[in-house]
Order: C-alpha cells, then sequence, then structure tokens
C-alpha cells in the first residue's frame, strides 16, 4: 500500500521536475495534533505518532522522528521502503543536512506551503539558493493522489463562560493591542489555533482532543476580524462576536487579506507558526516583527477562575482514574481485559464524571509496551493484561473546568525487585520536582536535575522531558513553561498560575517501562530580603502504586512527601466514592 502510494506521489513530483517532496505532520496552523484531513504523513508512510517529517526523494523516502517514536516508527515502517532516521542520535543527519546533501545543482524542493511554517521555509530557501535551484509551494501533491481524503472539519463552535475563563475577550484583546502598542505594530497575525481559541473564548472540535476551532485572527488597533468557515456560525455566536466588536470573514479569504496590508505597516506575527504562504504573501515593504504571540505568555499564567477550575477538574479526573485503578486490583486475571478495553473502561469512567473528551489518544502499555513512550494500542498489537508485572497508563480528560494529563504505572501482580526499584526511582524522581522550593526567575531548565537526580545517580535517564505546559481546556502541550534540561525553550520563568507536568519515567526496551505523572501549578510563596520564592501545588490526585515501592530506597524526607500526598488524595477522592472503594483507598494511601 504504502509503495503504491510513494509511487503514485513520484509520478506527479516528475510530472513538475520536483527532486525532493517534504510532507510534514502539520496543518495550516503548526498544530501539534492535526485533523483527519490534514494526516498526510500517516498516509504517506503508515506511521502514525503525532510527530515526525517525511521527505521524498524519486527514489528514496525517509522518516525523521524523536525518540519518544523510535520503537513505534520502526515496527510500523517495516515493509514500506521508507527509511527511519532517528532524530538528536549520533551520526544521524537532520532533515535540512539530508536535503541539502540530497538536492543536486538547479533541483526543485517541493512542499505545501501552508504546512510549513514559515521560519523552516525560510531555511530551505536558503538551500536551494546554495544550489540554484527552486522551491515549489503551490500545490499540495498528496491532496492529488489522495483520492478519498477526508473533509476539511467545520465542527460546531462552543462559547465558554466568564465563570471558566475569569477573563472577557474584549480584556484579552486590549491586553494584546497594549503589547502592539510597545512593540510599534499595527497589525498582529494569529494563525494558532490554541491562541485563538485562547483570545477569543471560544472552544470547538475541529481537532481530536484539542478544542480548537479552524481559523485565523487578524487583530489592529481598531479591528478584530475572525477568518472562520462559514458553515460554523450560529445566531447565538453572531452575537456574542458582534458583542465583542469582533467581525468575520471566510476561512480561505485570510491569504487575500494578507496581500492587501498596508505597505507602511509594522506586522506582529510568529513566523515559527505562520505557514509560509502566509508569509509570502505579505507585501514587500512591509515591516514584520518575528515573536511569540502575545497571548503564549498570557494563556500560560492561569488566572484564579482558571485554577480553581482546574481543581476542580483534577477531583473528577481524580476519581475517575482511582476508580479505574480499584477497578484493575480488582478484576485483572479474573475476567477478560486488555490494553483497549481497559483504556474504554477508563474513558467511561471520565465520561460519568462530566469529560467531554479525552485530551490526548491513552497511552495503555502492557509488559514490554510500557517501554514504548507514546505508545498507541491497535487492533494488531493489543495484548491481554495479565495478573503479574506492570501496566502504564498515561491519560488525561477535556472538562468544561480543565485540562488534565496523569500517568500512572500499576501493578497488576507479582512484580520483580528490579521493577521496585525502578518504581521506586521514579516516585522519588517526582516527589523530588513536586516538592521544589526555588527562587523567582528559575526556569524548567533550571529545575530538571531535581526529578533526574534519583536516576542520574544509577546512570539512568529518560529520553524525553520531565514535564510540559499544560493549556486551559485546550491543547495538553503547552508552552513556553516545562522541564528538560537540555531545551532552550524551556528558559521562560516560572510565573505564579503557570501549570507543568512531572513526569520521569524509566523504559527497560522488550520488558517495562514506568511513568509516574501528576500536575503541578506554580504558586508564590515567601517573600524576604533573598527574593520571592515559588514552589509548586499538586493538581493531581490519585495514589502512588504502593505495591510496586520499595521503602527502603526512601529516605525520610521522600517518605513525607508521599504520606503527605497521600493523605491529601484520600482527603479529596474518598467522598466521592463507593465505600468498597473508599475503604480501598484507606489501603492504597496508607503511611509508610
Amino acid at each position: 500500500m504504502i509503495p503504491t502510494r510513494l509511487s503514485a506521489l513520484r509520478n506527479e513530483m516528475e510530472k513538475r521536475n520536483i527532486a525532493i517532496y517534504i510532507v510534514p505532520t502539520a496543518d495550516f496552523h503548526e498544530s501539534e495534533y492535526v485533523g483527519e484531513y490534514f494526516t498526510a504523513r500517516r498516509y504517506m508512510t503508515g506511521f502514525t505518532g503525532s510527530a515526525g517529517v517525511a521527505v521524498i526523494t524519486l527514489k528514496e523516502a525517509g522518516l525523521w522522528t524523536d525518540a519518544r517514536y523510535f520503537i513505534q516508527a520502526a515496527n510500523q515502517l517495516e515493509g514500506t521502503t521508507v527509511t527511519l532516521y532517528k532524530m538528536g542520535e549520533e551520526g544521524v543527519p537532520t532533515i535540512d543536512e539530508y536535503i541539502e546533501a540530497t538536492l543536486s545543482e538547479g533541483e526543485t524542493i517541493g512542499f505545501d506551503g501552508r504546512v510549513v511554517n514559515s521560519a523552516w521555509g525560510k531555511k530551505l530557501e536558503e538551500i536551494v539558493e546554495k544550489k540554484n535551484g527552486k522551491l515549489a509551494v503551490e500545490e499540495d501533491l498528496v491532496d492529488i493522489i489522495w483520492t478519498d481524503r477526508p473533509a476539511l472539519p467545520a465542527e460546531p463552535v462552543r462559547i465558554l463562560d466568564f465563570e471558566y475563563t475569569g477573563k472577557g475577550t474584549v480584556t484579552k484583546l486590549a491586553d494584546i493591542r497594549k503589547v502592539m502598542e510597545e512593540k510599534g505594530a499595527d497589525v498582529h497575525l494569529v494563525s494558532s489555533l490554541y491562541d485563538i481559541a485562547w483570545i477569543l473564548n471560544v472552544r470547538g472540535n475541529d481537532i481530536a482532543y484539542v478544542p480548537v476551532v479552524l481559523s485565523y485572527l487578524a487583530i489592529t488597533k481598531e479591528e478584530c476580524i475572525w477568518f472562520v468557515q462559514e458553515e460554523v456560525m450560529t445566531d447565538e455566536l453572531s452575537a456574542y462576536l458582534k458583542a465583542n466588536n469582533i467581525t468575520t470573514m471566510a476561512y480561505d479569504s485570510f491569504y487575500e487579506y494578507v496581500k492587501e496590508i498596508s505597505v507602511d505597516s509594522t506586522v506582529l506575527m510568529n513566523k515559527s507558526v505562520v505557514n509560509y504562504r502566509i508569509c509570502n504573501s505579505i507585501p514587500e515593504g512591509v515591516t514584520v516583527i518575528d515573536e511569540k504571540e502575545p497571548s503564549v505568555l498570557m494563556k500560560a499564567q492561569k488566572n484564579e477562575v482558571e485554577v480553581k477550575n482546574t481543581r476542580l477538574a483534577h477531583i473528577k479526573d481524580g476519581v475517575a482514574v482511582t476508580k479505574f485503578m480499584y477497578w484493575l486490583k480488582n478484576n485483572v486475571g479474573k475476567i477478560p481485559m486488555t490494553e483497549i478495553s481497559a483504556s474504554d473502561y477508563l474513558e467511561a469512567l471520565r465520561k460519568e464524571q462530566g469529560a467531554f473528551d479525552l485530551s490526548f489518544n491513552t497511552i495503555c502499555g502492557y509488559a514490554e509496551h510500557g517501554a514504548i513512550i507514546h505508545y498507541g494500542a491497535t487492533k494488531e498489537t493489543d495484548v491481554e493484561i495479565k495478573p503479574e508485572g506492570l501496566l502504564l497508563v498515561d491519560s488525561g480528560g477535556q472538562y468544561l473546568e480543565g485540562t488534565t494529563d496523569i500517568t500512572r504505572t500499576f501493578a497488576v501482580g507479582p512484580v520483580t525487585d528490579q521493577m521496585k526499584s525502578d518504581f521506586t526511582r521514579v516516585l522519588r524522581s517526582n516527589l523530588n520536582l513536586a516538592n521544589a522550593r526555588f527562587l523567582y526567575g528559575c526556569s524548567g531548565m533550571n529545575l530538571d536535575v531535581l526529578a533526574r537526580q534519583p536516576l542520574w545517580e544509577a546512570n539512568l535517564d529518560y529520553k524525553h522531558g520531565t514535564g510540559h505546559g499544560v493549556g486551559h481546556v485546550l491543547n495538553v502541550h503547552e508552552g513556553p513553561n516545562g522541564f528538560h534540561w537540555g531545551r532552550k525553550a524551556y528558559t521562560t520563568a516560572l510565573e505564579e498560575g503557570m501549570i507543568t507536568t512531572d513526569e520521569p519515567g524509566i523504559y527497560i526496551e522488550g520488558a517495562y517501562g514506568i511513568r509516574l505523572e501528576n500536575e503541578l501549578v506554580c504558586r508564590k510563596g515567601e517573600k524576604n530580603e533573598y527574593g520571592q520564592f515559588m514552589y509548586f501545588e499538586n493538581l493531581t490526585f490519585v495514589p502512588f502504586d504502593l505495591d510496586a515501592v520499595d521503602v527502603s530506597q526512601m529516605n525520610e524526607t521522600e517518605k513525607r512527601y508521599l504520606n503527605a500526598y497521600h493523605a491529601e488524595v484520600f482527603e479529596k477522592i474518598a467522598p466521592h466514592l463507593t465505600a468498597e472503594e473508599a475503604e480501598w483507598l484507606k489501603e492504597y494511601t496508607r503511611s509508610i
């Protein structure tokens, strides 16, 4: 199937004298997850992970993806003729290095200019200039061969009330215009779907798990224009937009709007998000300020209404996951149970608590599948969960009150001493970071070592970040905050109200995986002569599985951290359980 599709694409490339064609994992807005219409990379390679770029030549095809997906990609690419390039590994060329080395003098690189951001497009420009070649960006060649491609989504739009947002759209626009004025910008072009949803206080369903609306936004000193598909408009939405002084135009007309921007204007936009075709549509002479959207930092700092609601979301989610843990412990080995059926049961529990969607596709990996960092069970890979070993479940829900993300690793039966040792190291890592006290100005890059130290002292590590920001009824992965020692993106100071995950792990390929994840909200502590001290408040309340803990590895401080956390879990979650479940929870939150 994949070789046939590659052959069809190469035929289209040959017709246009295109030597290299790039197919990223992207929509027109540089979203992390994409709707079915935008799964062109999956269609061309067979790889289903959320991150990756396909580069196709007339003779070869390669897929670049990161460490989260190395195992998955290797399995899914088998027999496709697509070569896996492991990003960040020694001796593996970057995408740009490969393209530059492969492109011959005078040849053409092709891609759909709407799915490549402007910053990357500029780098590709530089490569073809070196080779006296050119770019072909006006056509989507995959669309030509993908005859049964799904339609562009246009799902209903929900207005998120003030009781959930804590700040109205008029106020948000005023805050953004203040930043525009400070920077001397007349026009602000917003392509990020997450930022548009936050600014307008609307949510949609155009991408699975991420409640956003396919659209663009243009903000000037006087106007706010929302470029959105006409099919989503309702009388209620029209009235809401009118009340907030927002006008609408057709989704596709954004490119024409950009072409008409006055040459004496100054445009503020993020070239790492705005696509290449938009950027190329801006008239020559227009001044462009290439910076992150002001809303990125604004929406990352949750206000007190958002934090209050997020706490409520986590109580609901904690009830669902705790009930799942109870069910798992009491039924494994007694009833038929697989990775998929367990995931489905957990989803049903979340819906009982009011979740309107999941926040991402549940990772439910038993035994060796737990070592695949972003494993997704399919009918082909689904296995029985046996009453032995470890089960890793990374999951989350979308509630009107907030977005959740939690990982627990469960002992579903007898576990080895090594499993207990590894589990305890990961637990210590989680607790160490969650209980950090630090001065204002510290970033996620500064604090990451607190989580990794219990692993590093045993010469262990994990090939992913320790944590990421979480949106409010939005995308489960949000910047600019996060934890990673080597990621420059995480040099932003941790501000009060920022919500970040804490999720260290250990992965033993072919055997098991362990990850433990809570969400933390950054809070202000004492302020004294040394400065403003900060700390984290736990938002997630589900027991860590004591059946997998080797208490002898833990020092008294770590025991105190765990006991305090478990006491809070019982206090917050037990009132929402049955008497039998609450009695069981008392045992799993006991002091050690």
